[in-house]
C-alpha cells in the first residue's frame, strides 16, 4: 500500500495505460480521479477501477473544462498527491501530408492540454506532491511517420525538465515516462482484426524482447514515481521500451 492514504488525478484515464494505473493507484491505496472525454467510456472505467473512483468528462485542450475539473477534484478531494498527465493523442502521417488542423490537433492535445493541466492544478498540490507526464521514446529517435509526433513529446520531455526547476521550491516532484509500444486498443482502432494482427507482429518484430509492452508494466513505473520510493528523482525520465531505443541491434542478431 504505497500510496495509502494519498490522491491522485489521471488524465485520459478511461482506457489504455490510463486506466492501468488507475487501477493500479487504487490497488496501492489511492483514491483516484480520471478523466475522458466519452461519457459512457468514463463511467465504465470507473465502475472497473473501483475503490470509489470519480469519473470527470474533460477534454483537456479546452481550458475552461480544465477549470471545472480542477473545481471538482477539490470539491472531491480537497488535495492532490499524485498527477499523472498521461491524455495524448497519436498520428502517423510524413511530412508533405500533414495538415494544419492535424498539426493544431497534436500539439493541442499533447503539448498544451499538458501544460495547462498541470499549471491549473498547482493549486492543488501539496507539498511532496508528484507530478507524472507521459511522453514517448518517439522524441529519442528518428522514424518516417511520426515527426508531428515526436516533436510533441519532445516538449513533453522538456516540460519534466523545467516544471521541475520551477516546482523545486515547493516540494513537488516531475518526473517523465517514455512507453515504446504498448499493446493497448490504439492499435485496433480503424482497422480489421487481420490488419491490427499484421501490425503488431510488425511493431514486436523491431522491439528486442519480441513483444509490445504492457499496460500494467507502464503502471507500475508511474506507481513507482507516485510513491516515496522514488523520493530522491526529480527531472528524470524512465524508459520502458523492451530495448528499441537503447539496443536496436539485437532485434538483427
Amino acid at each position: 500500500m504505497r500510496l495509502n492514504g494519498k490522491t491522485a488525478l489521471v488524465t485520459g484515464g478511461s482506457s489504455g495505460i490510463g486506466l492501468a494505473t488507475a487501477k493500479a493507484f487504487v490497488a496501492e491505496g489511492a483514491r483516484v480521479a480520471i478523466t475522458g472525454r466519452d461519457s459512457k467510456t468514463l463511467a465504465a472505467a470507473a465502475r472497473a477501477i473501483g475503490g470509489g473512483a470519480i469519473g470527470v468528462q474533460c477534454d483537456t485542450t479546452n481550458l475552461a473544462q480544465i477549470d471545472a475539473l480542477a473545481n471538482r477534484v477539490a470539491t472531491e478531494l480537497a488535495v492532490l498527491d499524485i498527477l499523472f498527465a498521461n491524455a495524448g493523442l497519436f498520428t502517423n502521417a510524413p511530412i508533405g501530408r500533414i495538415s494544419e488542423a492535424e498539426f493544431d490537433e497534436i500539439f493541442d492535445v499533447n503539448v498544451k492540454g499538458v501544460f495547462f493541466t498541470v499549471q491549473t492544478m498547482l493549486p492543488l498540490l501539496r507539498r511532496g506532491a508528484s507530478i507524472i507526464l507521459n511522453a514517448s521514446i518517439a522524441w529519442r529517435m528518428g522514424r518516417p511517420g511520426i515527426s508531428l509526433y515526436a516533436a510533441s513529446k519532445a516538449a513533453v520531455r522538456t516540460f519534466a525538465r523545467n516544471f521541475s526547476a520551477d516546482l523545486a521550491p515547493l516540494g513537488i516532484r516531475v518526473n517523465v515516462i517514455s512507453p515504446g509500444p504498448i499493446d493497448t486498443p490504439i492499435w485496433e482502432r480503424g482497422r480489421e482484426p487481420a490488419a491490427a494482427d499484421r501490425l503488431r507482429r510488425k511493431i514486436e518484430a523491431g522491439v528486442p524482447m519480441q513483444r509490445m509492452g504492457k499496460a500494467e508494466e507502464i503502471a507500475a513505473a508511474a506507481v513507482y514515481l507516485a510513491s516515496d520510493d522514488s523520493a530522491y528523482m526529480m527531472g528524470a525520465e524512465l524508459i520502458l521500451d523492451g530495448g528499441t531505443s537503447e539496443v536496436p541491434g539485437a532485434t538483427s542478431l
